[in-house]
């Protein structure tokens, strides 16, 4: 198997800079809401340095691993956070959880005027064949490498965004439909799906469902990135 080795560590760069921007941004809201333990653990923080230390393994070794073996990254990362305030302020706590998924969707959305601007002014073209690290072909080496980098953080923050706003546990958007109920039910939401078990099974629901979204959302991507341009 011939492995992409500059693919490879686009993917890995750029799953670094996503995963430190959620993580970071759960922390900051936390901060917000008056809970200090994330930011007591240097976490309120856009340097990847203590959240590869809380989790080695789902943000340095399982990603690598995956980005050499299959081309593109999976792992995983968490902010600590104290159960007893998110149980005396729900509503806090749900900000916290959909505070990371929406700094996915910022990044994403940043991300997609850069490269409408590029195929504005001619430095990107819309490739033959598309792929999730090949939105876009660049008309010299350099901006081709940059092109695909962008391409790649698109496709992920979508992906990230998505995928950690299914509502359920222990994904952001278990906690985060708090802010969609009254506290009250909010706090009744938290208590029973806290329970062991549920994010075992959450996890499987998610991941079966999400394997049924990954195809429209990526022609969505398609369609934002290249609105005139029909892929099959």
């Amino acid at each position: 198997m011939q492995i992409d080795v500059v693919n490879a560590l686009l993917w890995y760069a750029a799953f670094i800079v996503s995963v430190t921007a959620h993580e970071a941004a759960h922390a900051l809201a936390a901060y917000l809401g008056g809970d200090l333990t994330a930011y007591r653990a240097g976490q309120v923080s856009l340097n990847p340095r203590p959240h590869m230390q809380r989790e080695p393994v789902g943000m340095l070794l399982v990603p690598a691993l995956t980005a050499l073996a299959q081309g593109w990254c999976i792992g995983w990362a968490s902010t600590p956070y104290d159960p007893a305030w998110a149980i005396r302020y729900p509503r806090r706590a749900a900000w916290m959880a959909a505070a990371g998924p929406a700094a996915n969707l910022a990044i994403a959305l940043g991300v997609l005027v850069l490269l409408r601007i590029g195929l504005g002014i001619e430095v990107f073209g819309a490739p033959e064949q598309v792929s999730f690290s090949k939105l876009v072909v660049g008309d010299a080496p350099l901006s081709d490498a940059i092109g695909r980098m962008l391409s790649i953080l698109l496709v992920l923050n979508v992906i990230l965004f998505a995928f950690n706003l299914i509502p359920f546990p222990p994904l952001d958007g278990a906690a985060a439909i708090g802010l969609l109920v009254p506290e009250e039910l909010a706090l009744r939401l938290r208590t029973a799906l806290s329970r062991p078990g549920f994010s075992i099974f959450g996890l499987v629901i998610a991941w079966w469902l999400f394997a049924d979204l990954v195809r429209p959302l990526f022609g969505l991507i398609l369609k934002l990135v290249h609105p005139d341009v029909l892929y099959g």
